[in-house]
């Protein structure tokens, strides 16, 4: 589609072939045509060249408002014959217009990739770079070392450090709410993997399937509730058993009935008596 020119008003400059202009039916049957039904009222010319002009008709299709039907006209040098050389649909001021077209490689989002589908690299990607190259990677630089085994290309330093960065923004990093209320940090968990190579003292993976990241890379300042060291509290210690009370069980002991005091102090009289 060519880019929008300006609608001049209808009248026709002296530069403009006056067969082409006068040529309006003919530009309008032929905006018809390519519109598949009518065409609004005719909106101008524009002269394009010698023996060249283009008329302009209001599009009348719904989610078009703005746009116009844009017929351009030719007659040839000597001939008095006027013939239609183009017919576009053009946007105009105020128009409605698609989005700008993206490439697909910008429009992929995290998890749009399905079962089947193919996501190739582009052989200049900036995120790798071929293996035989020297890396500041030790392990990236033991594998391309192998021969027969390395792999063709590896991550460039700028592809580990667009990974570094996602990964530590994350869900995985130290920003995550549940990380921020975790008893200790991933670096400090026993189910803490760490990866290997130069991100290796950053990150790692999550290897408590109890976990919410299990089999997830993690930072190692990352954190949850799962955390090795997050110790249950020992109970309180137990107090010794105390016998059930039982009243069936008591032992009843018989004593002799000492006598009232009144009593023995009489005794004690008459025995008085008595002796004297």
């Amino acid at each position: 589609m060519r880019e929008n020119s300006r609608v001049t008003p209808t009248a026709v400059t002296s530069r403009a072939d006056a067969a082409c202009a006068a040529a309006v039916e003919l530009a309008r049957v032929a905006a018809e045509e390519a519109a598949g039904g009518e065409v609004g009222e005719h909106l101008g010319i524009d002269v394009e060249g010698d023996r060249v002009v283009t008329h302009s008709f209001a599009a009348l299709a719904r989610g078009y408002r703005g746009w116009r039907w844009a017929v351009t006209l030719a007659r040839a040098p000597r001939s008095r014959q006027v013939t239609v050389d183009e017919v576009v649909l053009l946007p105009g001021a105020g128009a409605l217009l698609a989005p700008p077209w993206v490439p697909w490689s910008e429009r992929l989002r995290p998890g749009d990739l399905g079962v089947g589908d193919l996501l190739p690299t582009a052989p200049d990607d900036d995120r790798l770079a071929p293996a035989y190259q020297l890396s500041d990677d030790p392990a990236v630089a033991e594998v391309a070392d192998e021969t027969g085994l390395g792999r063709v290309r590896v991550m460039s330093r700028l592809g580990r450090a667009e990974t570094a960065e996602r990964w530590y923004g994350g869900d995985g990093g130290p920003d995550n709410p549940m990380a921020q209320h975790a008893p200790g940090r991933c670096g400090t968990c026993g189910f803490y993997l760490p990866l290997a190579g130069s991100i290796r003292a950053i990150f790692g993976v999550c290897g408590n399937e109890f976990a919410p990241r299990d089999g997830q890379v993690v930072s190692a300042d990352h954190g949850c509730g799962a955390h090795s060291e997050a110790l249950v509290e020992p109970p309180p210690p137990e107090l010794p058993p105390t016998p059930a009370y039982d009243d069936a069980a008591l032992e009843v002991e018989e004593h002799a009935q000492r006598p009232d005091a009144d009593e023995a102090e009489g005794a004690d009289d008459a025995e008085s008596l008595g002796h004297s």
